[in-house]
């Protein structure tokens, strides 16, 4: 199933960084050409928080233990936290993988499928998708509902809700992350669940590319490969969180791409100093839609689909748990001491904060990465 796009805005009230130089960002412009307004979802989320925030109990039964921003949220109930969390297509991946990064092992899912027409065999597939995401993450789906909705969807909206329990002294947001902490980066099935939109823009819409059209670069069709399955990282992560002590933060790597580390409570930033090397699609991306690096590295997660932030004496323990999932991970940076918590990526000249890369010369280094890269003027 394909995923959550990066025109699925989370609830942040994060802002664009004045590191910028304050420049109009022309890229809003190039997104609501393709049907996506970000300043405008931007604006109406501002006001969504500001509203949801006003329902929340200041203590006791129901109390909201995390601010909205981060990936899953905790409630409590009876001294035990209860993590919630919510997705669309591709639901199941996106649900569990935000649900661990605040430490709770998921338990079980609703799901919500809107249609214009019923179709049985489409109904069939959709929950045939459902159960294989649930089997690896290791949940069950205990309800849902449909709805014919001929007025208001075009084919079919696919939605759902996930909970999952954690001890309330055990939930993590980052604060423990300190300078000299170590980030490993578990490589992606690929194009996850960000950045269709642009993408079938640049194939489709600008280049007229049929989904059954094969570039040398990859090993299916285009379109096989942009509806690969986002990667499901629950059995070892839970794995980690119970063998290994010094895990700091766990990061799910969706719209935003590496600036998703930003998200922890800690006052950090980040020096990524060794890539994993992006899947064939991306360089396909970039060529087809004449986007530079910084725009790259803000909507996809250019082969890096999970980071865990542990202590460095956790590093080998975990790599190794990794590994014996058989999950391609390496170490790709460390955190810094930086209040304004920027992202940098030394060999990609980029710097980072909130949702928005900048190009950065400042110690720029050359590096094998730089081969598949064909940035655009």
């Amino acid at each position: 199933m394909a995923g959550k796009r990066a025109d699925m805005v989370a609830f942040s009230s994060a802002g664009t960084a004045d590191a910028t130089g304050g420049q109009p960002d022309v890229r809003n412009e190039i997104y609501r050409e393709s049907g996506v307004d970000t300043a405008e979802a931007d604006a109406g989320l501002s006001r969504i928080i500001a509203r949801v925030q006003r329902t929340w109990p200041p203590a006791g039964l129901g109390r909201v233990v995390l601010p909205i921003g981060y990936f899953a949220n905790v409630i409590e109930l009876d001294g035990v936290g209860l993590a919630l969390c919510t997705d669309g297509i591709d639901c199941v991946a996106m649900n569990v993988n935000d649900m661990i990064c605040v430490g709770a092992k998921p338990l079980s899912m609703v799901d919500y499928i809107a249609v214009a027409q019923t179709d049985a065999a489409m109904l069939d597939a959709v929950a045939q998708g459902l159960c294989v995401g649930a089997e690896i993450a290791g949940i069950s789906i205990s309800g849902g509902e449909t709805a014919q909705l001929k007025d208001l969807v075009k084919h079919f909206d696919l939605v759902g809700m996930a909970v999952g329990r954690v001890d309330l002294d055990k939930v993590i947001d980052g604060r423990h992350v300190r300078e000299g902490d170590v980030v490993i980066g578990v490589r992606s099935s690929g194009i996850h669940s960000n950045g269709l939109s642009l993408a079938r823009k640049a194939f489709f819409a600008d280049h007229g590319y049929a989904i059954g059209h094969k570039f040398d670069e990859l090993a299916v069709t285009l379109g096989e490969e942009l509806l690969r399955p986002t990667g499901i990282y629950v059995p070892e992560a839970l794995e980690i969180l119970a063998k290994v002590a010094g895990v700091k933060a766990l990061i799910n790597i969706t719209s935003d791409g590496l600036l998703n580390l930003t998200r922890v409570a800690a006052p950090v930033g980040y020096e990524i100093d060794r890539l994993i090397e992006p899947h064939p699609i991306f360089p396909l991306i970039q060529r087809h839609a004449q986007v530079d690096d910084s725009e790259m590295f803000e909507v996809f997660n250019m082969g890096i689909g999970f980071c865990y932030v542990v202590d460095p004496a956790a590093a080998e323990r975990t790599l190794a748990i990794l590994k014996a999932h058989g999950r391609a991970a390496q170490v790709i940076g460390t955190a810094v001491s930086d209040p304004q918590k920027i992202v940098r990526i030394g060999a990609r000249g980029l710097a980072g904060q909130h949702k928005r890369f900048w190009r950065e010369e400042r110690g720029r280094e050359g590096s094998d990465d730089d081969r598949w890269c064909s940035a655009s003027a």
